[in-house]
């Protein structure tokens, strides 16, 4: 289950909702994003109920988001009828409170934020034998996750407005007081100090309570709890600096003479620089999940389906398995299914990330969410709803972006227990500077102490690996590279060994007519006819091959007759074309067959020894053509495993082929290292023997079922999109087209991810770390330099700030382009 949290300011904050959630029964994992400000819960046996859920989270100061839905139930006729419906609603996991109306047929639900949809609490209660649908869908979550950046941007805008508008005036008269002394004569002269501090005072206060009272609301009550959080550190950063001001304004007989000084402008520039650090924050945060906005702005909001007789515009939702929707030009496919009637091109760029549009007819499959070009489709539906390609996609890339990576359970570790740590540092710094500091010793201390408050910045610390996650991810997710998760992403980077399946994955899985070699005085376009007239009558690939050439070549053009046709297993084909007997197999075969095929013999080995397969052909028992079938390499093939050198790794083949096809198949492609002959169930064994060569780490590349074990056992099993759904669902990368350089481009992503991530973890232990004891003065007994709070509070804002922006620079992100002539 997945929930909307609430409330979290910083990477401590993730920390405790994480414990709150797996202190409950029977929850055994638990991830929480601070980038994405959501939970993720996993059980094995069952989770906890949504209430519970909620409790925990809210025990621990924090909310779980929920949303209010609306159904109408057709179907109830009595008390017993609204009962059932109320106990399915109750006990749907995610639901904290049903009211069903028998009245009206109509059933209000409150569910926890993205754990189950209103189309899905919909289908419930129609499998539980009422019609059911959502009566008031509104937003849908692309735009509610819209709706609520929105609002938090239009609230942080307004925040920030309002404090710079009521701080100005008081950073003008007090630092233009520091800066040019006859001015601060001239104001403090004509309405005299005390004026002047009330001003202070009136702003000042104006501040701390309007746009600074989040503060207070949020880090109060974790203050109170034993957990203080980010918000912790501002209040009482700014709540000193204040107080003290207050004191020193209506009480100034009580601090030494000395010390008589106010801090307004301390309090209201700190405020107003955290703000504005928040208000970018959100808004670069909004930019790290544009992939996944993107993603669900693909989806199409109605279907046109054929019901009643009739074309009905419904909902996408409403949509069942084996309905006819019609699909107009310009318009979004919107489910998976099989054209039935009409022709056209469709973009499938947005799955396969290839630009050129493919043919769409009878029988061909469409994908939910493409573009149909300028002909009509009607498209049978084979998946709806959550099943469809681009839902599985959404959801893949949704849980690679909730995923944490191994670094940051130690992150986390340390976060949790950093802002209690800076509490002690300041304290310490203010006793500190009390004891042993030079006069005015209470002024200086209390500097020192805010300053250190307001410089530590865990937000950069909690944001630094989540925050690359979803950029990495998204930006994969636009290359058509699927990581299933964080751990994937990172296993990749640290991969030695590529092994790789040949047929499908480096060649095209489709064999082809390579070579045609004629003897005699015939035509190749004579041979070409004969042959694939003879062959069309055999189902074998390889005959098929040639079926395509002869008729690509319009060879096939007179329609040759063919009679007595005659498949001998193993050998070849023969049969009566145009009153000619005509034999293709073997050198063996037509050699049986009492043909002189000895010519013909060692140009059929050095095929052979090419990774071709020599077929030799014979009309009325002369030797006439030779023919090579090959199943040739993507075009991409040769130019990936170079690159994949350049990037320092080993290339390995494992294929069922004979070893010498496989041993032609690499050295054309410059792979580093054959295993031939492999069974299906044995492709595991050797990935397993691989990886057992010094803890060397393997990634496995397929595409097909029998692929499945082995991709499931690498370190990284890699998908190649155009492949079985098997294949796809053992990966944990899946790559949504058929071009082999995406393999270079997911482990060149995983690096830069990897690499963006250190640097933004880098970046935020060392300003934490060195900062923190210069706020705390300890450059002040040898260079006499203290840090301002003020200053102090511009850094934490932009150490954020940074670390987000950083993450973004994953977006320029380029994918290798292979060259079509690879």
């Amino acid at each position: 289950m997945t929930l909307s949290i609430g409330g979290m300011g910083c990477a401590s904050c993730v920390g405790r909702v994480e414990d709150a959630l797996r202190a409950l029964p029977g929850v055994d994992r638990v991830s929480v994003n601070l980038a994405t400000e959501q939970a993720t819960i996993e059980s094995d046996q069952g989770l906890p109920d949504a209430n519970t859920l909620r409790q925990a989270v809210a025990d621990a100061g924090y909310q779980v988001e929920t949303d209010d839905l609306v159904l109408d139930v057709q179907g109830m006729n009595c008390g017993a009828c609204s009962s059932r419906v109320q106990r399915v609603l109750d006990q749907t996991p995610g639901v904290t409170d049903a009211a069903v109306n028998l009245a009206n047929g109509q059933a209000r639900v409150t569910v926890l934020t993205g754990a189950i949809t209103a189309a899905d609490l919909a289908r419930r209660v129609t499998d539980a034998g009422y019609e059911s649908k959502p009566l008031e869908a509104g937003p849908d979550r692309e735009d509610r996750e819209r709706a609520r950046r929105a609002a938090e941007l239009t609230g942080l805008r307004r925040a920030v407005m309002i404090a710079a508008a009521l701080t100005l005036p008081v950073v003008v008269l007090d630092m233009g007081g520091h800066f040019i002394p006859a001015f601060h004569e001239a104001v403090h002269g004509a309405v005299g100090t005390q004026a002047v501090y009330l001003l202070f005072f009136v702003l000042a206060t104006a501040v701390q309570f309007g746009p600074g009272l989040r503060f207070y609301r949020k880090g109060w009550p974790a203050l109170v709890r034993g957990a203080p959080d980010m918000n912790s550190l501002v209040m009482l950063g700014t709540s000193a600096a204040y107080g003290y001001s207050v004191v020193a304004t209506f009480l100034p007989g009580v601090l030494p003479a000395e010390s008589v000084h106010v801090y307004y402008e301390a309090s209201m520039v700190i405020i107003t620089l955290v703000l504005v650090g928040r208000f970018l924050e959100a808004r670069a945060k909004g930019a790290t999940s544009e992939a996944i906005r993107k993603l669900m702005g693909l989806k199409p909001r109605g279907a046109r389906v054929w019901r009643d007789g009739a074309w009905q515009d419904v909902d996408v939702d409403q949509v069942q398995v084996d309905e006819r929707v019609q699909v107009r030009p310009g318009e979004r496919i919107p489910v998976d299914g099989q054209v039935v009637e009409g022709q056209s091109w469709v973009d499938e760029s947005m799955i396969t990330g290839e630009p050129i549009p493919v043919d769409k007819q009878a029988g061909g499959e469409v994908v939910g969410g493409t573009i149909n070009g300028q002909g009509s489709l009607t498209v049978q539906a084979t998946r709806v709803g959550a099943d469809t390609v681009l839902a599985q996609i959404i959801r893949m890339v949704e849980s690679a972006q909730a995923s944490r990576l191994p670094i940051q359970a130690l992150v986390d570790q340390v976060t949790r227990y950093f802002v209690p740590m800076v509490i002690g540092v300041a304290v310490l710094t203010f006793v500190v500077w009390m004891i042993f500091g030079p006069a005015p010793a209470l002024t200086l201390a209390l500097v020192n102490a805010v300053a250190v408050l307001i410089i530590a910045c865990p937000c950069a610390m909690g944001l630094a690996t989540p925050t690359s996650i979803m950029v990495g991810t998204g930006k994969g997710a636009d290359m058509g590279v699927l990581f299933r998760g964080g751990d994937a992403l990172q296993a990749l980077r640290d991969v030695e060994v590529v092994a790789m399946d040949k047929t499908g994955t480096l060649t095209r899985g489709r064999p082809e007519l390579t070579d045609v070699v004629t003897h005699g005085n015939v035509s190749r376009e004579r041979v070409l006819a004969l042959a694939g007239a003879l062959e069309s009558r055999s189902e074998h690939p390889v005959a098929q091959a040639i079926v395509r050439a002869a008729q690509g070549a319009d060879a096939n053009a007179g329609e040759p007759d063919v009679q007595d046709f005659e498949a001998i297993p193993g050998k070849g084909v023969r049969g009566t074309v145009d009153g000619q007997e005509v034999r293709i197999g073997s050198w063996r075969y037509l050699d049986e067959s009492g043909v002189d095929a000895e010519s013909a013999r060692k140009a059929a080995e050095s095929l052979a020894e090419q990774g071709r397969t020599p077929l030799l052909m014979a009309v009325s028992g002369e030797m006439t053509a030779l023919l090579g079938v090959a199943d040739p390499p993507k075009e991409s093939a040769r130019q990936t495993v170079q690159r994949l050198h350049d990037l320092g790794l080993k290339v390995v083949m494992i294929t069922g082929d004979n070893c010498r096809t496989a041993e032609a198949v690499a050295r054309d492609l410059g792979i580093d290292q054959v295993l031939a002959e492999v069974l299906p169930d044995g492709k595991a064994d050797e990935v397993a023997r691989l990886r057992g060569e010094g803890g060397t780490r393997v990634a496995f590349v397929g595409d097909g079922i029998n692929d499945a074990p082995a991709l499931a056992g690498a370190d990284v099993g890699i998908a190649i999109g155009s492949g079985t759904d098997v294949a796809m669902e053992s990966a944990d990368v899946v790559l949504m087209s058929d071009d082999l350089g995406n393999v270079v481009n997911a482990i060149a992503l995983s690096r830069a991810t990897l690499r963006n991530i250190k640097q933004n973890l880098f970046w935020a232990f060392a300003y934490n770390v060195t900062l923190l004891p210069v706020a705390a003065g300890v450059l002040y007994p040898v260079f006499g330099l203290l840090l301002s709070p003020v200053f102090a509070a511009a850094a934490m804002s932009l150490s954020s700030v940074s670390v987000l922006s950083n993450a973004l620079r994953l977006k320029r992100f380029r994918p290798e382009k292979m060259s079509s002539n690879a």
